[in-house]
């Protein structure tokens, strides 16, 4: 159940401390968006105050654009959603020239994340946004629904520990490498991340699902299996990054199945720096405000000065 005692506030408390850093970038609060869930932040400027975030997570941004995965490629299902798109974007020279200038005009960070269906595809668009006016690029190693490049990387070991350490000879910025959660053992490709040079990690991606027609009795998604976010997923989640910041030294952005601020808050209490909120703007447009409400409610009524106190803080 929820904890109803935590419940948002219009206006920032200035008796607490919700700065949190990572890798030398100071973040006004731990509270960004999941890549995917929430554009380059436009659609949702007419809801969200983007100056209120401590970061706006782009979509995913590759060397040229991609038109997706066929339709239907999204399917409600109990406690989530599956999706298949495929990491539809216009190319990074769209987002350079049109999403780059909007964000740019809000006082906000901004993570951009990458993908690509080869090392050298991740490595152009590093190089091409290595001289932009951004704060951090999330490397994403770990899409489900791709058949392409991705989850290929995310799977193994040695393979994580190569694309971070090749990515990182190209990037004049800090790099996160996002996570799979389809994974035997989440702590040894965080290690392996941590070990190729990341200077922080995100976690969790979308688990692998199905989900099947059976008036129709075939694959409700055309891609036959997508990527499951929601708050289904949120055990799953907390679980492994509670491992993971328990193997490594590096920070972590933890996500998957946050809704609300209490759920934020388990993942900072297993071990997350940050939290990233994703399904759940489809839901509420302005749940990532709400949660930096209840966040900063929650260390008013528990006298908590600094969200750095409640980092790592279950053992």
């Amino acid at each position: 159940m929820k904890d109803n005692n935590i419940k948002g506030n219009n206006e920032i408390n200035k008796d607490i401390c919700m700065k949190v850093n990572i890798a030398g970038i100071e973040f006004k609060n731990p509270v960004t968006t999941a890549s995917g869930t929430f554009g380059s932040g436009m659609e949702y400027s007419d809801y969200v105050d983007l100056s209120r975030l401590g970061a706006v997570t782009t979509k995913g941004v590759s060397i040229t654009a991609w038109y997706g995965n066929p339709t239907p490629r999204i399917a409600e299902t109990y406690g989530g959603m599956l999706n298949a798109i495929g990491l539809q974007n216009p190319g990074v020279d769209v987002f350079i020239q049109r999403d780059l200038p909007f964000l740019k005009t809000y006082d906000t960070k901004i993570i951009v994340n990458v993908v690509g269906k080869t090392a050298k595809e991740y490595c152009q668009v590093v190089d091409r946004l290595s001289d932009c006016d951004v704060d951090m690029l999330e490397i994403n190693i770990s899409c489900p629904n791709v058949k392409e490049g991705g989850i290929a990387f995310g799977q193994d070991p040695k393979r994580v520990e190569e694309i971070t350490s090749l990515v990182k000879s190209h990037s004049r910025k800090p790099i996160i490498i996002k996570l799979s959660p389809n994974v035997t053992d989440i702590a040894t490709i965080a290690k392996a991340a941590e070990a190729g040079g990341a200077d922080a990690i995100s976690l969790i991606n979308t688990l692998t699902g199905m989900k099947i027609d059976i008036e129709r009795r075939t694959f409700l998604l055309a891609n036959k299996i997508g990527g499951l976010s929601g708050p289904a997923i949120k055990p799953i989640a907390v679980r492994m990054v509670y491992q993971a910041a328990n193997a490594v030294k590096i920070p972590i952005i933890g996500m998957g199945g946050i809704m609300e601020a209490c759920d934020a808050l388990e993942f900072i209490m297993a071990g997350a720096t940050m939290v990233a909120v994703g399904t759940a703007n489809f839901i509420n447009p302005r749940a990532t405000e709400e949660v930096i409400e209840g966040i900063e409610d929650y260390m008013v009524r528990n006298n908590i000065k600094d969200v750095n106190d409640l980092i790592a803080c279950v053992r």
